[in-house]
């Protein structure tokens, strides 16, 4: 059995000892929402040693009705602009700050593809929520390659999304 760090590579792993470091030398919580990473962000934050005095946890949202029912998602954006959005993204930021009560939190949403395309969305977007004491934001990048490829790279984006809301508290 492979474990999930071993799917993480050393940029990603680096990364995340640096949003840990800044994290508890700024006595913050952090925690993620995810969906097309799978809990991959999770994992790249816990590998690092001392990371429960600042990581509160993460919730993985792949199915629509997780993201409603346990993030509060509303439903309205669900059914009209989709997970894959600006909405969904910020709500899913908002709905993990409110229930792991962290002070800065990130969601991953997203086609990591190799199918699932929609019109406009094509496989490889991702969109990134972060959520701050003073502000919710969206943002959406556009990744090339397979699947695994997608989800790294959403992961080290994920990562900078929490150091830099880290550094902006």
């Amino acid at each position: 059995m492979v474990a999930l760090t071993d799917s993480l590579n050393q940029d990603n792993l680096e990364l995340a000892a640096r949003v840990v470091l800044q994290a508890r030398t700024t006595h913050q919580q952090i925690a993620t929402a995810e969906s097309c990473t799978g809990g991959l962000v999770s994992a790249a934050l816990t590998s690092v040693s001392g990371s429960s005095t600042a990581m509160r946890g993460g919730i993985v949202s792949y199915a629509v009705e997780v993201k409603h029912d346990v993030l509060g998602v509303d439903s309205q954006v669900l059914s009209t602009v989709g997970a894959v959005s600006s909405e969904c993204a910020q709500q899913m930021a908002q709905g993990v700050s409110q229930i792991l009560k962290a002070d800065v939190t990130v969601s991953v949403t997203g086609i990591a593809g190799p199918s699932g395309a929609e019109p406009g969305k094509p496989v490889g977007t991702v969109w990134f929520g972060v959520c701050t004491p003073n502000t919710v934001t969206s943002f959406v990048k556009h990744f090339d390659g397979d699947r695994a490829a997608v989800r790294q790279q959403a992961v080290y984006v994920a990562l900078q999304a929490l150091l830099d809301g880290l550094a902006d508290c």
